[in-house]
């Protein structure tokens, strides 16, 4: 098995590569949507955020108001340090368990937003950066996901430096590119992760 630590600054289309990579017969291990999992209704981790931030980050139907709760921790270090207190051992443990269950000859492929803010990268054999230029991330956060500048500037700062994420890359994918480069460059890196996977 060859683990992989996929990552990348928001806005810069990890989740097409991730597609791309199951497209090619990786198996994913994505921890955004575990994340989501282990705070939905019922959940402990749903109400360990309640009791951290109150029940004004829940929705009329009882779901996490994201939108609630991103507005409190994303300008406050210290919070959003509590709700990853909450989160990230939950998705770890759930990450654990689905990594487990793949078989023994798989390429895992771990999408991890925050794999350099955390000091993760010692966790895989490999990380894969996608990287492309602030000024793209800005684009891309305004205009496909219709935040407002200072809302993605404020995120985009929440993350880790575009350098900081470079220096913990075995492999940086440009996503700067048209979308049939991305895929070539895709595939090559593909070939390359099947090969240290099989020692061929």
């Amino acid at each position: 098995m060859l683990t992989v630590g996929l990552t990348g600054g928001i806005g810069a289309g990890k989740s097409e590569v991730s597609r791309l990579l199951v497209e090619h017969g990786a198996v994913l291990i994505d921890a955004d949507r575990i994340a989501r999992e282990v705070v939905e209704p019922g959940t402990p981790g749903l109400a360990a955020v309640v009791d951290a931030f109150g029940p004004e980050v829940l929705a009329g139907d009882g779901s996490l108001d994201r939108a609630a709760l991103g507005a409190i921790v994303f300008t406050d270090p210290d919070r959003r340090a509590v709700l990853n207190g909450i989160v990230h051992p939950l998705v770890r443990a759930r990450s654990a368990e689905l990594k487990d269950a793949a078989p023994a000859d798989a390429v895992v492929v771990q999408d991890v937003p925050l794999l350099a803010e955390n000091g993760l990268s010692d966790l895989y054999d490999l990380v894969v950066v996608v990287d492309v230029a602030p000024e793209t991330q800005l684009d891309r956060l305004t205009r496909l996901r219709g935040m407002s500048e200072a809302d993605a500037r404020a995120r985009m700062a929440a993350q880790a430096t575009r350098e900081q994420r470079l220096a913990v890359a075995d492999i940086v994918i440009d996503n700067d590119v048209p979308l049939d480069e991305l895929r070539e460059a895709v595939a090559r890196v593909w070939e390359g992760l099947v090969r240290r996977a099989t020692g061929a």
